[in-house]
């Protein structure tokens, strides 16, 4: 099983890809033979058709990353009650046909979301877009559970997220997006 990781920050120690990392430390213990790889995305340049064909060579590691996935667990920050506008360019590469013969790599993948933010109702209003658009392009979202973290940065010491009372709802949730893999 490969799932792979898409931290919506691009921040070093952003609070969304330490939240993924966590993700990635309970899924090695659930499924030891699991693979889990935070996509490193932060090469792609701004969508634009004149470049679009060939990709360019980030675009085309990153929808290899993600054709290889058997899903993909989205950790999105929410930037004025809305998911960051680079995940927006991200999934625009992403949901474009790879060339005549093969489409858009993330037709029918499962998909779990999940977020951490500063505010007090974490990022329960971007989850919500960001699964507007990805049930668009036909990925298989898991609606329950979804992880919505609020008061972020009260969870960081020293610089480290400890989700403390929000760790059994992760728990909960990478066993869940698992079992749906399956």
């Amino acid at each position: 099983m490969h799932i792979v990781a898409i931290a919506g920050s691009l921040r070093t120690g952003s609070l969304n890809r330490q939240l993924a990392e966590e993700a990635q430390r309970i899924v090695a213990e659930l499924e030891p033979d699991a693979r889990f790889t935070i996509l490193d995305w932060s090469d792609v340049p701004i969508f634009n058709q004149d470049i679009e064909h060939p990709a360019p060579e980030a675009v085309a590691r990153v929808r290899a990353e993600v054709l290889d996935a058997d899903g993909v667990w989205f950790f999105t920050p929410e930037y004025n009650h809305f998911f960051p506008g680079p995940l927006k360019n991200l999934l625009d590469w992403l949901s474009r046909p790879v060339g005549p013969k093969q489409g858009q790599v993330l037709d029918g993948k499962p998909a779990a979301v999940s977020g951490i933010s500063a505010g007090g109702t974490g990022t329960a209003v971007a989850q919500d877009h960001l699964v507007t658009l990805i049930s668009f392009l036909n990925m298989r979202v898991m609606n329950k559970p979804r992880l919505t973290v609020p008061n972020g940065f009260t969870k960081v010491h020293d610089g480290v997220l400890e989700l403390g009372d929000s760790l059994p709802y992760l728990e909960r949730q990478a066993e869940a997006f698992i079992e749906l893999i399956r």
